[in-house]
C-alpha cells in the first residue's frame, strides 16, 4: 500500500520547523503509520536545513530535500512531488495556520474521487481569523479568479492542500509559475480539463503566522498582472 505524501514547503523558519513538524507528524499518524513527510527546504539561510536534517537522520517517516538555490514554493513542491511516493499527495505550510483536525477531510475527498481538494478560508462555514487588509486582498483576488476564467473555485491561496497522485502527474508539465502564483495557475488549469475540485471549509487562523513572507501590495500586484497574463494565454 502507498504511503500518504505530506509535503512542506518551507524556508527559513528555524523557530517553528521542529516543533511545528512533530505536530504533523502527531495529526498524521492519528489517521494512518503508513505515511511520509517531506521537507521541501528551499535553499535556507538561518539554519532550518540543519533542523531539517536532524528530523531526518532521528525520524524514519521524515525525509529532507535541501536546494541550495532558492527554486521558489511552486518549484519545490514539484520536485518533492516527484520524489514522493503517496497515492494522495498532501502540501500544507509549516506555519499551521490551518487547524490539522482537516487533514482526514482532504484525505477522504480525495479517496471518494476528487481529483484536487483544497482548504478554504471563504467558504461560508468556514472560520478564518486574520488581518482585514489580508481578508480584503484576498477576497478580491479570488472574485478577479472567477470573473477572469469563469471557476467557481473561492479560495486559490490557501496553504493546505490534496491531489490525486494520478491527477497532479498529468497537469504537472503544464504548470510555470515557480513561487506563490503556482496554486492559482494549477486550480485554473485544472478546472479547464473539468478536474474535480472539492473546497472544504477550514478553520484558519493567522495569529499563529508571525510575520508573513506574502507582501500583500508587491505580490497582490505581481499575481493580477500574472492573472491577466495567463488570460490572455489561454485565449489564444
Amino acid at each position: 500500500k502507498s504511503p500518504l505524501s505530506i509535503i512542506i514547503p518551507v524556508y527559513n523558519e528555524a523557530d517553528i520547523l521542529e516543533k511545528n513538524t512533530l505536530k504533523i507528524k502527531n495529526a498524521v499518524e492519528k489517521i494512518t503509520k503508513n505515511y511520509e513527510i517531506i521537507i521541501a527546504e528551499d535553499g535556507s539561510d538561518d539554519g532550518t536545513n540543519k533542523l531539517a536534517k536532524r528530523l531526518s537522520n532521528k525520524y524514519s517517516n521524515i525525509k529532507h530535500f535541501h536546494f541550495k538555490k532558492r527554486q521558489g514554493r511552486g518549484q519545490a513542491l514539484i520536485k518533492a512531488f516527484k520524489k514522493s511516493k503517496g497515492d494522495i499527495l498532501i502540501y500544507m505550510d509549516i506555519d499551521l495556520a490551518t487547524d490539522l483536525n482537516y487533514i482526514s477531510d482532504l484525505i477522504n475527498a480525495i479517496k471518494k474521487g476528487a481529483d484536487i481538494a483544497i482548504g478554504s478560508r471563504m467558504k461560508n462555514k468556514s472560520n478564518c481569523k486574520r488581518s482585514f487588509k489580508r481578508n480584503i486582498a484576498s477576497y478580491f483576488y479570488n472574485l478577479l479568479v472567477r470573473l477572469l476564467f469563469d471557476v467557481k473555485i473561492h479560495d486559490t491561496q490557501c496553504g493546505f492542500k490534496a491531489f490525486g497522485r494520478k491527477s497532479i502527474f498529468k497537469i504537472l508539465p503544464q504548470i510555470k509559475d515557480k513561487h506563490w502564483f503556482w496554486d492559482t495557475e494549477l486550480l485554473i488549469k485544472a478546472s479547464k480539463k473539468n478536474y474535480k475540485i472539492i473546497e472544504i471549509p477550514i478553520k484558519w487562523n493567522e495569529i499563529n503566522n508571525r510575520k508573513s513572507k506574502v507582501n500583500v501590495l508587491k505580490d497582490g500586484i505581481e499575481m493580477g498582472l500574472k492573472l491577466i497574463k495567463l488570460r490572455i494565454k489561454l485565449k489564444n
